[in-house]
């Protein structure tokens, strides 16, 4: 054999080959690891949860996560499986995922006292949390979540609230006034005006104003970074089939929130837009803190509560970083949370006139705008109106938690398991993921009777207006609007108060009514929070047709 062909290896290059097989067998033994433990935890997860019935799976990437995400209404969803399979019943998600579904109310209850610590959230929730608005309250678990809370709670007390109220009026009556100017100069008394944005900035100047002791100015026509953002938000088209593909796989690989889409994007705008604001604020309430308050002044405010947790040796310390958090969190909740409210109310206000008049009649037979206190006790039906709207449109219709624990849920009554057994308990395994969604709970034929899907205010002008069933549940007035335990909504009676306020002040100025008649359709649009809209409008248009009162 002629051996002057054959070509012998260099030493590097043996090297090299041997690093490169080497690097191969570790990589594959890394995830021969990574298979073997996700194995181990199936395994572990079947054997010590409670297997449940439930709807089959419609796709085999997404489970029936897609139906939900496409729905125009995934409460009526969750509704209809309640119905079929039972209270708390599991259902298929992403990449062969199960979520258990809790529709019973006393495994609900059980579940918000235990939240933040046995329940927290996903993986995927921190991760969008922390891009978007940092480590602050909504991000926070824990023994963490509960110093945060507890440093802000002062701010948001009855004495507090009860300062801030002419603040709610002051916006109301600033949009009043533009509105008068736009129908004074038509022909006919009339004005078609697109409402939403107008909440938008009422809801974004009092919050500015009341929580930062700053003014937007957007109720003027000033325009800013972070109100161009928001307006970009609620205009944005619906995600195309890619986005919606990497939103539902990101539950499982949350690192698919990094990838630069068009609503990373404004995600991304939004929180620098924020951040911005809020350390201008900070930087000038720094300043003035001596000059503008007294100490006793400066620890009932938003802005002073902030400050004084800054202190090295405050009780309930916070870093610079989680004090930007919370600001952020202050904008985002009083921005979106309200004027969705309220711009859910002008609608329903104009698809129900007798329901407008009557309640235009309440409250111009009280006479002048009332006080914080007589908001919360003397108007009734102003109050069955706004709890009404809570009830049927919650600004934020459900979420994921996943259990750091087992445990064991009890249910209210038995529901049959997938072995065809009746439980009145589930046990769940460390791992797994759990549901609540608060516009099924809220709107439930089954909890709150058979009128659960009409706009009916008087329900709240009695006990015996809620069922039975609906006593059980044990959020604010019995819905999960604000959810409960732990997570409570800090900001929940300032939010009633701005929205009865403001409603008030426009309901007794304005008629209002559907641009294109009572029947004119509304769809839901996913901006931030889920919003409405008129169908065939632009982004989130809302046109009603506006007359003065005489």
């Amino acid at each position: 054999m002629d051996t002057s062909t054959i070509a012998i290896p260099s030493p590097s290059s043996l090297w090299a080959t041997v690093r490169s097989v080497g690097a191969l067998n570790v990589a594959g033994s890394f995830v021969a690891l990574w298979a073997f433990v996700k194995v181990l935890k199936a395994l572990r997860w079947r054997l010590k949860t409670t297997q449940l019935r439930g709807p089959p799976r419609t796709s085999f990437v997404y489970g029936v996560s897609h139906d939900l995400r496409s729905s125009r209404d995934n409460g009526a969803m969750y509704e209809h499986w309640a119905e079929e399979y039972g209270a708390v019943y599991m259902i298929p998600s992403v990449l062969g995922q199960t979520r258990i579904v809790l529709c019973d109310p006393r495994a609900i209850a059980h579940f918000y006292a235990r939240e933040t610590w046995t329940y927290v959230q996903t993986s995927l929730t921190l991760a969008t949390l922390e891009a978007s608005i940092g480590r602050g309250l909504l991000w926070s678990e824990g023994e963490n979540h509960r110093r945060q809370r507890k440093a802000l709670t002062p701010a948001f007390s009855n004495t507090a609230i009860r300062k801030l109220t002419p603040v709610f009026y002051d916006s109301a009556y600033k949009a009043k006034g533009a509105w008068d100017t736009v129908i004074e100069s038509s022909k006919d008394g009339k004005a078609v005006i697109e409402v939403q944005n107008w909440m938008n900035h009422i809801s974004l100047d009092t919050i500015g104003i009341a929580g930062f002791s700053h003014d937007f100015g957007s109720l003027d026509g000033k325009r800013a970074s972070l109100t161009e953002v928001f307006d970009t938000f609620g205009n944005n088209p619906q995600a195309s089939a890619v986005n919606q593909a990497l939103i539902l796989l990101a539950s499982v690989f949350p690192i698919i929130t990094k990838i630069p889409t068009k609503r990373t994007n404004l995600s991304r705008k939004l929180s620098e837009a924020m951040g911005e604001i809020s350390n201008d604020l900070l930087i000038r309430s720094r300043r003035e803190k001596d000059v503008n308050m007294s100490e006793r002044d400066e620890e009932k405010s938003i802005i002073g509560l902030l400050l004084k947790s800054e202190g090295q040796d405050a009780e309930l310390h916070m870093s610079g970083e989680e004090v930007v958090a919370q600001m952020k969190v202050l904008l985002i909740a009083g921005y979106e949370t309200t004027s969705i409210s309220l711009t859910w109310a002008l609608i329903e206000l104009s698809q129900h006139p007798d329901t407008q008049t009557r309640l235009r009649e309440e409250l111009l037979a009280f006479g002048a705008d009332p006080t914080y206190d007589q908001l919360k006790a003397n108007l009734p039906y102003l109050d069955g109106v706004v709890h009404e709207i809570l009830r049927l449109h919650p600004p934020v219709p459900g979420f994921v938690r996943v259990a750091a624990a087992d445990d064991v849920i009890p249910l209210s009554e038995p529901v049959r398991s997938a072995s065809g057994e009746m439980t009145d308990n589930i046990s769940v395994a460390k791992g797994t993921l759990i549901t609540i969604s608060a516009a099924a709970i809220n709107r439930s034929l089954a909890i709150w009777g058979p009128d659960a899907k009409q706009f009916k205010p008087e329900r709240w002008l009695a006990e015996e207006g809620i069922s039975g069933k609906a006593k059980e549940v044990q959020g604010h007035r019995h819905l999960l609007t604000f959810v409960d335990g732990p997570r409570t909504c800090l900001g929940k009676d300032f939010a009633i108060a701005e929205f009865k306020a403001v409603l008030l002040v426009l309901v007794k100025n304005f008629v209002f009514e559907m641009r294109d008649g009572p029947d004119t359709e509304v769809e839901v649009w996913r901006g931030i929070l889920p919003r409405p809209r008129v169908v065939g409008e632009d982004g989130i248009g809302v046109p009603l047709k506006v007359r003065r009162y005489e």
